[in-house]
């Protein structure tokens, strides 16, 4: 088994050949796609063709108990982000970022949903997810599974998660902090480096939203 830093390198070269760099002092960048790209201004830079590989079918159990697949949880734009609900700081402020994107889209007509994908499938049981994702907004889904499930929704959009120590129950999760935004056919659309802010982040959904 590779070790973690191995890992987490490993998983972010992944997303670095599928997205292009936000920017400078991103630590990925890429040359322009091929072919016209009716998104582009809404993007820091041009998207790689590898980027249609983000995302895919995936089959995960709801923060309600219910069995549900990509088809049913990304039917129009939707934010995805991978964290866990024991993690002390990270995720609750990314996830609290997410919640204020979506109230800023909400107040300006255009619908999206937050989804928050545990990597910690061991504690975080649909009744642990829907306590998480109801105190942040009351659309955002929560999405857990069997290791075997959470492994593949994980490898599919290049998220990179390990477990850290060996108790069984009180450990920490290292995992990657990228808010992935995905088209209502399942689809990429973009990626968001956490230190982008709410407001930012709803401008450059925004723009996508006027061209669907």
């Amino acid at each position: 088994m590779p070790k973690p830093n191995a890992a987490r390198a490993a998983a972010f070269a992944g997303l670095a050949v599928a997205v292009a760099g936000l920017g400078a002092g991103a630590w990925f960048a890429f040359g322009p796609a091929d072919g016209e790209d009716r998104f582009a201004q809404c993007r820091a830079s041009a998207l790689a063709p590898g980027a249609a590989s983000i995302g895919g079918p995936f089959e995960m159990t709801d923060h309600t108990g219910a069995t549900v697949t990509d088809k049913e949880v990304i039917d129009g734009l939707t934010l995805v982000y991978f964290g866990y609900t024991f993690c002390p700081d990270v995720c609750p402020f990314d996830t609290a970022n997410m919640a204020q994107t979506t109230e800023i889209l909400e107040e300006r007509g255009i619908d999206v949903t937050p989804v928050f994908v545990t990597i910690d499938p061991a504690r975080d049981t649909p009744q642990a997810l829907s306590d998480f994702v109801g105190a942040l907004h009351p659309r955002m889904v929560g999405l857990t599974g069997t290791p075997e499930q959470t492994a593949a929704i994980a490898k599919a959009y290049k998220a990179y998660y390990a477990k850290q120590g060996d108790d069984p129950e009180v450990y920490l999760m290292d995992h990657s902090t990228f808010t992935y935004l995905m088209a209502p056919d399942g689809s990429f659309l973009d990626v968001f480096r956490r230190d982008i802010p709410p407001a930012d982040v709803a401008e450059r959904v925004q723009c996508f939203a006027d061209r669907l």
